[in-house]
């Protein structure tokens, strides 16, 4: 995108640290296509200034995120940059899926396999899109007061589109979570490796970047190695398949809500969610 950038803005607080910040905290954080395109902006050029070694990705307000603005629609702002789809007005799911694949899963892949470290700085909140937003990202640090959740399986489908909930937080953790859409706690993400570090609420960006800039101070090349052969062990493990299958099935349940409701979700499912947030668990 080329316009100013209006939900989000880039810092430069330490010698080859970028950090990029989602500001949008009267929505909490709440991620319309434009938020997602203008991130995906800055992280490419935070990628190609060879001044940055680490891109922290952090949010202003109480809340991280809280997932995907279900109110803004489903567009494409700009040329697709993650894939080489087209046909978003097709209709029934055929141009949802196309949507989908380009701004939500092929987004979130491209910034996981991007040639930097990037690190997560999560405090609040942090509801199903959000997770999209921290998940491709190399390392998490939390606020003591963070949560972690995915409850949409109250509106018919599996789970976020990028479906990596076994390798983050294991297998049946990851079925709980999702069966019962209640949230993790900073310290139960923690115990169980999906959060790096959890840090008092008051310390989260001073811990953050103090971590950015131990790593900064390694070769640019070996961190991208590093990186990279990470990754691939990932990939070796049967990570790729297991998303685009899960992604499939994420579409079989939006394609049977239309057949059923006439909707993308279930009906039903956001005051499913709503209570569950009332009742705080």
């Amino acid at each position: 995108m080329t316009s100013t950038p209006k939900r989000i803005r880039r810092e430069d607080p330490s010698a080859g640290v970028s950090r990029i910040v989602l500001a949008r905290p009267e929505k909490r954080n709440a991620q319309d296509p434009e938020m997602l395109y203008e991130l995906d902006a800055a992280l490419m050029a935070a990628v190609s200034d060879t001044d940055v070694k680490v891109i922290i990705l952090a949010a202003d307000g109480p809340d991280f995120s809280s997932g995907h603005d279900l109110a803004a629609g489903f567009y494409v702002p700009c040329a697709p940059v993650a894939t080489m789809e087209g046909g978003f007005d097709a209709p029934g799911i055929e141009g949802h899926f196309a949507f989908e694949h380009e701004t939500y899963l092929g987004l979130c892949r491209r910034w996981r396999n991007l040639p930097k470290p990037t690190i997560a700085e999560v405090q609040g909140r942090v509801i199903a899109g959000g997770l999209m937003l921290i998940w491709p990202l190399d390392l998490i640090v939390a606020a003591d007061n963070a949560t972690f959740s995915d409850p949409v399986s109250a509106f018919g489908v599996n789970g976020i589109e990028y479906f990596v909930h076994p390798w983050e937080v294991g297998a049946r953790k990851a079925k709980e979570m999702l069966f019962t859409g209640e949230p993790l706690t900073a310290r139960e993400a923690h115990s169980l490796g999906m959060v790096n570090h959890v840090v008092p609420t008051e310390e989260l960006a001073a811990r953050t970047l103090e971590l950015a800039r131990r790593i900064a101070i390694r070769p640019a090349l070996g961190l991208r190695l590093a990186k990279e052969s990470v990754n691939t062990a990932l990939d070796a493990q049967g990570q790729p398949a297991a998303i685009d299958n899960a992604f499939a099935l994420h579409n079989l349940g939006h394609a049977n809500n239309l057949a059923r409701h006439g909707r993308l979700i279930d009906p039903e499912g956001p005051a499913i969610v709503r209570a569950q947030a009332r009742s705080g668990s």
